[in-house]
Order: C-alpha cells, then sequence, then structure tokens
C-alpha cells in the first residue's frame, strides 16, 4: 500500500493552492477584457451613432470570447483544486 508523509500531503495541498491561484488570475485578464470591450463600444457609439447594431454584434462577440476564457480559468481551477 502507497503512503505518504504528512509533511508530503501538506506540500501537496499547498501546490494545489499555489496553482489554482495561478489559473484564477485569468479571471482577471477576462474582467479587464470585458471593459475594454465595453468602454470601446460606448466610444464607437458616440463616434458614429448610426453604426449602432453593427458595434453591438461585434461587441457581444468580444465579450462571449472574454467571458468564455474567463470561465476556462475558473474550471482549470476548481480542476486543480477538487481532481488532483
Amino acid at each position: 500500500q502507497f503512503r505518504t508523509t504528512a509533511t508530503r500531503q501538506d506540500i501537496d495541498q499547498a501546490a494545489k493552492y499555489i496553482g489554482a491561484g495561478a489559473a484564477a488570475v485569468g479571471a482577471a485578464g477576462s474582467g479587464s477584457g470585458i471593459g475594454t470591450v465595453f468602454g470601446s463600444l460606448i466610444i464607437g457609439y458616440a463616434r458614429n451613432p448610426s453604426l449602432k447594431n453593427n458595434l453591438f454584434t461585434y461587441a457581444v462577440l468580444g465579450f462571449a470570447l472574454s467571458e468564455a476564457m474567463g470561465l476556462f480559468c475558473f474550471l482549470l481551477a476548481a480542476g486543480i483544486l477538487f481532481a488532483f
């Protein structure tokens, strides 16, 4: 039977927390990206209101891609904590 020492288990647990924290840093990038997308959308509305529908379509696409990256980071962090 495979046994590990208490020190080894503590190091493994600490490594899991560090890895999950590093993976969760990507959520900050996602938030920054979403803010940039909608900030640019407002600037685009102010410059050319006639392109409102076209700009909104691109903004929603940018939001979805940024949010997907944030969700992938969250899932990776959860996987590190609970699967390994």
